[in-house]
């Protein structure tokens, strides 16, 4: 049997070129994807679309220079999704602060993530030495991915400009088969005046370096090597820079509030399945609407993950497929709870994903 690591593939993408001479024996790939899902509900609700307008706990994930637009000094956010029809979890923990001069504050959060596949079989020593199958020797085994955000915002004078920007460090593991560490620097903007917000967002601006190192046993590399399968060695992935675009217009009509994002995500990668791509540049959109009742109830829609589908009956063809989302959001004083519903209708070929974050602010 072939064993490969397990990682989840989400592109949310970024428009920034690199150079890689330095680092020997690594190269470019779609690497933690873990960290382009998102995190709270209203995000994704809103498919993402909220590098302009976000603020509390969870801006040290979408656009950390939004941290200083925390209505609370300190706040506190988790989030749990199962995607995949339950296959993965993804559990996300932030609190947030604001220090420094009351007027004109600066302001942090510690965020953790993780997304992991529990529960995996291990059936590499199934088979008995003498060739028959032994169910007892199956055992289970997890690959998980976490990080760790360490955030820092900071307003610019008077003129409605942050900045901000996040130190995160990587662990991923694979059982006890395999686990890499990475360190990585994102970077944001946001500038607010009247009824508009614009948010850049730059994510792995000097390129993430995920360092792997593999664990196995004697009897493991047998396995392998009857199998006719490579023993894998201690090797290095490079995340690439990415950037993200946004631009919102927001108010107020009586009791009702309205909000309407979009974002224009940019990779290096040239992924081909983008709406717009070259070799080396991919380019994706993605659009928000928030609608609320008297700043307690929320309603969330968003259009999202543009994809052009290869046909699999004529593979010089392809369909643009997008995903759908909702989501609400309720104020209970402090407390704040949202839900969003991922890939309505199953409009793509994920599956339909439940996601639900609270907040409290203190």
């Amino acid at each position: 049997m072939k064993i490969t690591r397990l990682s989840l593939l989400f592109i949310i993408s970024a428009c920034l070129l690199f150079t890689t001479e330095s680092i020997s024996q690594s190269t470019p790939k779609f690497v933690n994807e873990f960290l382009n899902i998102g995190v709270g509900a209203r995000g994704h609700g809103m498919a993402g679309s909220v590098g302009a307008t976000t603020f509390g706990a969870t801006s040290g994930y979408w656009n950390p220079s939004g941290l200083v637009n925390m209505e609370s000094d300190y706040q506190a956010a988790a989030m749990h999704a199962s995607w995949f029809g339950g296959i993965a979890n993804y559990d996300y923990l932030s609190v947030a602060g604001k220090f420094g001069d009351y007027a004109n504050p600066s302001a942090g959060a510690i965020s953790l993530i993780r997304m992991g596949i529990d529960n995996i079989p291990n059936t590499l020593q199934i088979i008995e030495p003498d060739g028959t199958v032994n169910y007892d020797n199956i055992t289970e085994f997890s690959a998980a991915d976490y990080a760790l955000l360490l955030s820092y915002a900071m307003p610019i004078g008077d003129s409605g400009l942050s900045f901000g920007t996040n130190a995160k460090v990587i662990f991923r593991n694979v059982g006890s088969f395999a686990r890499a560490w990475g360190v990585g620097f994102d970077a944001g903007l946001m500038y607010k005046k009247d009824q508009f917000s614009i948010g850049i967002m730059g994510r792995d601006i000097t390129t993430t370096v995920n360092a792997w190192s593999f664990d196995f046993t004697e009897e493991d590399k047998l396995v392998f090597t009857q199998t006719g399968n490579v023993i894998p060695s201690t090797s290095t992935e490079i995340a690439l820079p990415k950037i993200s675009l946004a631009g919102a217009y927001f108010g107020e009509a009586g009791k009702f509030s309205y909000l309407g994002e979009l974002d224009l995500n940019f990779s290096t990668d040239g992924t081909k399945a983008g709406l717009f791509t070259t070799n080396s540049l991919a380019f994706e959109p993605s659009l928000g609407l928030e609608f609320g009742y008297n700043q307690l109830v929320f309603v969330r829609f968003g259009l999202g993950n543009f994809q052009n589908r290869v046909r699999i009956e004529n593979t010089s063809e392809r369909d643009l497929v997008v995903l759908p989302n909702v989501g609400i959001g309720i104020v209970l004083g402090r407390i704040k709870v949202d839900y969003a519903l991922a890939n309505i209708g199953n409009t793509s070929e994920s599956l339909v994903s439940h996601i639900i974050s609270l907040s409290f602010d203190f």
